[in-house]
């Protein structure tokens, strides 16, 4: 059973936070490079959907990151005494466009704060809810879905045999991604996350016994939308993910749409591997 204090971290629920950042025609630069998208940039000019990501990141000093580089626990989100944590899913709301020169400004509330007992042990879900202004516009709604767990949490079904994951379907649309260490290198900058298994190669092998480097679920996830957009032809309205298994530098993936109801059903995999994350795009 848990031993988690959930009385003690629920009092984070409605804690607020606000950061503000200028999207600046050369964070625009750095972003398109990344993504290898090619166009020159000016102030106006409508920025690439998903940069928000990128902006107001938290800036803890060098000296209070932890041993895996992430900032010391507390703060804004609750401090809850489980090592791993992951964005296990979340939604987007497009409502309007950010522009190069605006100011963002990023009002964050802690929704709720849930214990869960599953299969592979102790989960702790934190949702926080963002809203994104740009130049004083609404631009972007969004729920993130945070998960925390241990370590050594077991990977077998109650059988004790693990579970052979079906391979993902391919899709109508589909194309290949090479996660290289310069590509997931380039998107911690981009964020500043110093969280090592996205760029530490002894480190996510030798401390957390990984295969390689886990590709970053926002990195995914701005995937998608950007195939979502280009298969359509503009932004969706609506974008909901959630991540089902970690994707690690080992080999490339894939990004997949195939036509669903009103939208797109999207999701990213091995090239013939399971779904690592799906996704749902509307207009």
């Amino acid at each position: 059973m848990s031993t988690l204090d959930l009385d003690h971290l629920r009092q984070w629920i409605g804690c607020e936070e606000v950061k503000a950042e200028l999207v600046t025609a050369a964070l625009v630069d750095r972003f398109k490079a990344t993504f290898d998208q090619a166009g020159e940039v000016k102030d106006g000019d409508p920025a690439p959907i998903m940069i928000h990501l990128c902006l107001a990141p938290p800036t803890a000093p060098t000296a209070s990151l932890g041993p895996d580089g992430h900032p010391a626990r507390g703060g804004f989100l609750p401090p809850v005494p489980l090592p791993r944590r992951m964005w296990a899913g979340g939604a987007f709301t497009f409502h309007d466009e950010i522009r190069v020169g605006e100011l963002v400004t990023r009002r964050s509330t802690i929704r709720d704060v849930s214990v869960k007992e599953g299969r592979t042990g102790t989960l702790c879900f934190v949702t926080v809810d963002h809203r994104i202004d740009s130049a004083g516009r609404l631009v972007i709604e969004e729920r993130q879905d945070i998960v925390y767990r241990n370590v050594d949490a077991p990977a077998s079904t109650a059988g004790g045999t693990k579970k052979t994951p079906e391979p993902a379907p391919h899709g109508a649309h589909r194309v290949q991604i090479n996660p290289s260490a310069a590509l997931l290198f380039r998107y911690s900058a981009l964020t500043f996350n110093g969280h090592r298994i996205h760029y530490d190669n002894p480190y996510v092998r030798e401390e957390e016994a990984y295969p390689g480097l886990i590709v970053h679920g926002p990195l995914q996830a701005t995937g998608l939308v950007q195939f979502a957009e280009r298969i359509r032809g503009k932004r969706p309205v609506k974008f909901d993910f959630r991540s089902l298994s970690p994707l690690f530098d080992v080999a490339d993936f894939t990004l997949n749409a195939a036509e669903g109801g009103d939208g797109l059903k999207l999701w990213t995999a091995y090239v013939d591997g399971p779904v690592a994350m799906e996704a749902r795009a509307s207009w």
